[in-house]
């Protein structure tokens, strides 16, 4: 069958779709090999060992790759703890995760604790390698403060989020108010306090979430376990 003039012309212009799946599911394990080897790197020679020469003979790729598919060092840095926290590089917030989401379902505050507790030992038995390699060497590199104080705001960030949750379904014990629970909550989720119980004091994780539960269950529901009625 021909087609006529117009139906020619109108085949000729019409724009051709283009399935560009293949390269993008390419460029999503480039990056993920980029920051497995990065972590690698990261937990057993540190911050300072990891160059982007280093990285990329590592990951099998060009340096350019690396600064094409993640960034320079302290990008890098970011995006391997924020893998490495979240267990996966998906770009849904921890807030909106279904772990987290879970927690609101829990019937008082002692047990929304003790969810938080287990999220957090997981979170911590996961990131926490990594953290130790770097941390230890903060005030060595600019770079690496300005790390420390942007995962220690994210992590309050994520504090607040639990206690709101606490608040708007439960309440919180008397004479306490939201930014005193706040600061408690952060100071005692801190990595150093894992740190300094699992790794320094060679307690078990299971004995560090126990622990966890028992004190953000005090904190967010009172001595006696019982949140108060909220508003």
């Amino acid at each position: 069958m021909e087609l006529d003039s117009n139906e020619y012309h109108g085949a000729m212009t019409r724009p051709r779709s283009y399935d560009n799946s293949a390269r993008l599911d390419a460029a999503r394990e480039t990056r993920r090999r980029i920051l497995s080897a990065a972590e690698r790197l990261l937990t057993t020679s540190g911050y300072a060992a990891m160059t982007v020469t280093a990285l990329a003979r590592a990951a099998g790729v060009s340096p350019q790759t690396v600064y094409n598919s993640v960034g320079g060092k302290a990008a890098v840095l970011k995006a391997t703890y924020d893998t490495v926290l979240a267990g996966d590089d998906s770009d849904v917030p921890m807030s909106e995760r279904p772990e987290f989401l879970a927690m609101r379902d829990t019937p008082d505050a002692a047990a929304h604790a003790r969810a938080y507790a287990a999220w957090t030992r997981a979170i911590y038995e996961r990131v926490g390698p990594l953290l130790s390699a770097v941390l230890a060497h903060t005030g060595a590199d600019p770079a690496l403060a300005e790390f420390a104080a942007t995962i220690e705001h994210e992590r309050r960030t994520g504090n607040t989020h639990v206690v709101t949750a606490v608040l708007d379904r439960h309440g919180l014990p008397e004479g306490l108010t939201p930014q005193t629970v706040i600061d408690a909550v952060w100071t005692l989720t801190s990595p150093e306090t894992a740190d300094r119980l699992m790794r320094r004091c060679g307690w078990s994780a299971a004995a560090y979430e126990t622990w966890m539960g028992d004190h953000l269950a005090l904190i967010l529901s009172g001595p006696a376990g019982n949140s108060p009625t909220a508003g």
